[in-house]
């Protein structure tokens, strides 16, 4: 592996840069996902995984709606090369198994969303599993911003930066705003924007399913006000008072275009907002919870007469 390790450096010296594009680029998906609903273009390309029986890419019998669906599939290829490169930047000096664990987790988590894409077009645009789509879409920002993270970070366990009470304020407001998401995909489900006009909808009622989701939403901004509130009731940093903060923002931004596009019967474009949002959301719900602890840098081996340098400390309050 050593003989190969001048061809990872170019990639290690940017793979802060590369951890972030990868990050971006799966909210992205988020947004051509959504292009694609939205124009009914779910089945522009009516196989998988060719565009249609005799070619793999589009053709100018699927017009307009084979380009965005056949747009949205090769958005794949861009994150396969983001993953490929964060993976080969991990593997550079000095190797840390956490990051190459991590950017091994964000490359395979790509085909498997590629697949799930393949199913949902097979399913003829089947709400349960398009809503499966959707989710596997935040669990690879969660892995992709656990990667960026990281990068800054050490490898030692975990230490608290606030009261163990806050913390497991911030893990119920995590949990509130993975459920609001999930309950927003029930509620695109039973929506009229389904991908194609011939698609089958979920059968719940819209109306009630939607008053669940914003009883959750207002649960989830509930709990990240006070949430802020504690951060700045206690010597908690800096960084983690202004990630609550962040959360609150963007929440109170997305819960504005959720009702605004409610009211006015879900126009196109508020609704493209709107799924922007919740991968903002979700963003933004992490970066709050991972304001609360630090992983430490582990002390490396110092040779025998010299005096190992001290570890930066941000006075952490022990995880007890």
């Amino acid at each position: 592996m050593k003989s190969f390790e001048p061809l990872f450096r170019p990639f290690t010296a940017v793979l802060r840069p590369l951890a972030l594009a990868s990050l971006v680029a799966n909210v992205a998906l988020i947004v051509t996902g959504a292009a694609v609903r939205l124009t009914d273009s779910g089945l522009g390309c009516p196989t998988w995984p060719k565009c249609t029986d005799g070619s793999y890419t589009t053709t100018s019998a699927m017009g307009v709606h084979g380009v965005i669906e056949f747009g949205n599939r090769m958005l794949t290829f861009v994150l396969v090369a983001l993953a490929i490169a964060c993976f080969l930047g991990a593997l550079g000096r000095p190797r840390r198994r956490s990051l190459v664990r991590l950017s091994i987790a964000v490359g395979l988590g790509i085909p498997m969303q590629g697949v799930i894409g393949g199913i949902t077009v097979l399913t003829h645009l089947n709400p349960w599993v398009v809503g499966l789509h959707f989710l596997l879409s935040i669990a690879l920002i969660t892995v992709a911003y656990a990667f960026w993270r990281r990068i800054d970070e050490g490898d030692a366990a975990p230490v608290l930066l606030v009261p163990a009470p806050l913390r497991a304020l911030g893990v119920l407001t995590t949990l509130a705003s993975l459920a609001v998401v999930a309950v927003g995909v029930v509620v695109t489900g039973s929506g009229p924007h389904s991908g194609d006009r011939g698609a089958k909808r979920n059968g719940l009622d819209p109306a009630a399913i939607s008053q669940v989701h914003a009883d959750l939403v207002f649960l989830l901004i509930g709990l990240s006000v006070a949430l802020w509130f504690a951060l700045r009731a206690v010597p908690a940093p800096a960084a983690a008072v202004r990630a609550a903060g962040v959360l609150v923002i963007v929440e109170l931004s997305q819960g504005l275009i959720g009702f605004v596009q409610y009211f006015t019967h879900l126009p196109v474009i508020l609704v493209a907002a709107h799924m922007l949002g919740a991968g903002l959301v979700w963003w933004a719900t992490l970066g709050a919870l991972w304001s609360l602890r630090e992983r430490p840098v582990v002390a490396e081996s110092t040779p025998a007469g010299q005096t190992p340098a001290p570890a930066p400390s941000k006075d952490p309050v022990p995880a007890a």
